[in-house]
């Protein structure tokens, strides 16, 4: 008979992700340095957690247009067909085009961050992605359209009560279009996400962070792969 055991092993995950969330809050008085901790445990987790096929970098974001996006939290990004990441002065510079999801990290969800949140996540889709045809052996697949990028909140508490229900839902239904968010967690108690109809589902469980986890990683298999890059686009600026 197998010793293993299914539950045992997720409940040693969520320990894993929601101590190492416990502690960056409580080891850190400024306000500061507390959320750059709240930023490096979340990139840290999503780094060592997601398919090796992600990426994860706090991160400005870059078109071939030469515009930048606000500085982000937690960038999602594609490195197996990545061509380019950019570090300077240990800034981190991803291309528009492969970007899979953005988030603001935080210790405390309340209104102020929902809209800073929207803000910055519209930052990063109002940039211009490229697309080409795809060669293969038998031809060339057309250039695909570039996927949605998937906008969120990562936290450890809410300053709501109840933490997550229509108080911070008024406040994410005010994010349309570009400012839209499509999914979050406040790891000490759920996570949300945008379902067809518009609405949030907000889900209240044991173990909060790893259900978040295993959410996005089932919204990035659906949301496909991201778009060939037109490196020429970008190359046009070396002789600027």
């Amino acid at each position: 008979m197998s010793e293993w055991s299914l539950s045992q092993l997720l409940s040693s995950l969520h320990e894993d992700i929601q101590s190492r969330l416990a502690v960056a809050r409580k080891s850190f008085q400024h306000p500061g340095v507390k959320g750059d901790a709240s930023e490096s445990v979340w990139i840290s987790l999503l780094d060592k957690y997601l398919p090796a096929r992600y990426s994860v970098a706090k991160a400005h974001v870059v078109d071939s247009l030469g515009n930048f996006s606000d500085q982000i939290d937690v960038v999602v990004f594609d490195r197996q067909y990545s061509p380019f990441i950019f570090t300077y002065e240990n800034q981190t510079i991803i291309p528009a085009e492969s970007v899979y999801a953005v988030f603001e990290a935080k210790q405390t969800a309340d209104a102020q961050l929902v809209r800073y949140a929207q803000d910055k996540v519209a930052s990063v889709r109002r940039l211009h992605r490229t697309s080409l045809p795809i060669p293969h052996a038998g031809g060339t697949y057309p250039a695909k359209p570039a996927i949605p990028i998937f906008g969120g909140i990562l936290t450890f508490e809410s300053e709501w009560s109840p933490p997550m229900g229509k108080a911070l839902e008024s406040i994410l239904l005010e994010g349309s279009g570009d400012r839209q968010l499509d999914i979050g967690c406040v790891a000490s108690h759920g996570h949300f996400a945008r379902n067809a109809t518009g609405e949030y589902d907000f889900v209240f469980e044991n173990k909060p962070a790893t259900a978040f986890l295993f959410k996005l990683i089932s919204r990035l298999q659906f949301s496909g792969t991201v778009p060939m890059i037109d490196i020429d686009a970008y190359g046009e600026w070396l002789a600027k």
